[in-house]
């Protein structure tokens, strides 16, 4: 028998990837465990070299991995999509978010404000540049370790008011999600699969990868705030909102 078929992934999709590579595993015969971390160790993890044979990170860090072949080229496959959502302690109060300037005005006043080390982190960081508040959150912006999730400390009480993507907060205890960003500033982040170059067993990580992406799996990611990937008209984007 086969060694099972590595999967690493970032945090964001852990929750979806576990019940579906287990249900890989039992309709195809081939073993397959999962491995969650943040999505920047996972990256270097990979870039150094580690042994695996399926890695899911948002798309952008799959192409990189790619452009240094870590990742087979030609193998990326879009997975899911998940846009950023805000989260406060169960039971506060609960800002309006309907807005980008309601946003804007829920941030200056929060105490503390909890954001990630990948896209969604990223993508808030440029908001703040954009709205002129650097100097009024300096002190206030609480960036998680690589590996924790934002909803972890706000379910804490460590942050007043906390981003990420949706799929990271849909399923953590004592919080309350308050909804997606608006359009206006929304970024919806595609996360992409690619078979890695060090992997031993390249056809069945494909076989695995098919069966993420297939329209099967759809149903699985919704229940954990993802959306399927887009199909027939090339991959989201993952482009800053202009």
């Amino acid at each position: 028998m086969s060694d099972p078929l590595k999967v690493l992934s970032s945090m964001a999709t852990r929750e979806v990837l576990d019940g579906l590579v287990r249900a890989f595993a039992m309709r195809s015969s081939l073993p397959a465990v999962l491995e969650s971390a943040g999505g920047v160790d996972v990256a270097r993890r990979v870039g150094a070299g580690e042994r695996c044979d399926v890695v899911v990170l948002a798309g952008e860090a799959i192409d990189a991995l790619i452009a240094d072949k870590r990742i087979v080229a030609g193998s990326r496959t879009d997975v899911a999509r998940s846009g950023i959502a805000v989260a406060v302690p169960a039971g506060a109060p609960r800002p309006d978010i309907a807005s980008e300037a309601a946003v804007r005005d829920a941030v200056l006043a929060a105490r503390s404000v909890g954001l990630s080390t990948g896209p969604s982190g990223t993508h808030l960081l440029r908001l703040v540049e954009r709205w002129g508040m650097a100097e009024a959150l300096r002190g206030r912006l609480v960036q998680a370790p690589p590996g924790t999730p934002v909803g972890a400390l706000v379910a804490r009480g460590e942050v007043a008011l906390g981003f990420q993507q949706l799929a990271e907060l849909v399923d953590v205890p004592g919080i309350d999600v308050l909804g997606l960003l608006p359009d206006a500033i929304q970024r919806e982040t595609t996360f992409a699969g690619g078979v890695a170059a060090a992997s031993p067993q390249p056809d069945h990580a494909r076989a695995l990868l098919a069966f993420l992406a297939a329209p099967q799996a759809d149903d699985a990611k919704r229940r954990h705030g993802m959306a399927p990937p887009a199909r027939g008209g090339g991959a989201a984007s993952d482009a800053e909102p202009a």
